[in-house]
């Protein structure tokens, strides 16, 4: 995707959430039994980032992450399994954006889409031994996850 393209869309997010009320939307992080987390790369923005998107109209957050989930990575999620580990402010959008975030360990790989305009790559990495291009707040998740950082409450 050429720097033009990401720019535009870019744009067009900001702009979308900064014309609309309140916004809300998640994050879910997949650890599997090996100890790795599932993260994405976005085709407009740089950086890993934990599977997620916006709560559409009639939808519940958990609803929203499993949606997410599966369409970025095709994880098909258990609902049982599903916590909440937070709802964090998000200045960065408009100052009325909040994240829900979300951990599943209990999961099943469904067909995985091809890399797109909006996913260019999926990835497993231990926890341990992320990429050193994660995003910030996906690592300060991740720490939250392991218990080295305590909860926060702003994204």
């Amino acid at each position: 995707m050429t720097r033009k393209r990401r720019l535009v869309l870019w744009l067009l997010a900001r702009w979308g959430r900064a014309t609309r009320g309140m916004t809300l939307g998640v994050r879910i992080a997949v650890i599997d039994g090996d100890g790795r987390v599932l993260l994405v790369r976005h085709g407009y923005a740089p950086g890993w980032h934990l599977p997620g998107g916006a709560v559409d109209p009639g939808e519940t957050a958990a609803e929203a992450a499993l949606r997410e989930l599966r369409e970025e990575t095709g994880v098909i999620g258990d609902e049982a399994d599903l916590r909440l580990l937070g709802l964090l402010y998000n200045p960065a959008f408009g100052g009325r954006d909040h994240v829900a975030t979300f951990r599943l360990t209990a999961f099943r790989a469904g067909p995985e889409p091809a890399p797109n305009r909006e996913i260019a790559e999926r990835g497993w990495f231990p926890l341990d031994a992320l990429p050193a291009d994660v995003t910030a707040a996906t690592r300060r998740r991740l720490d939250e996850i392991a218990a080295s950082a305590p909860p926060a409450t702003r994204w």
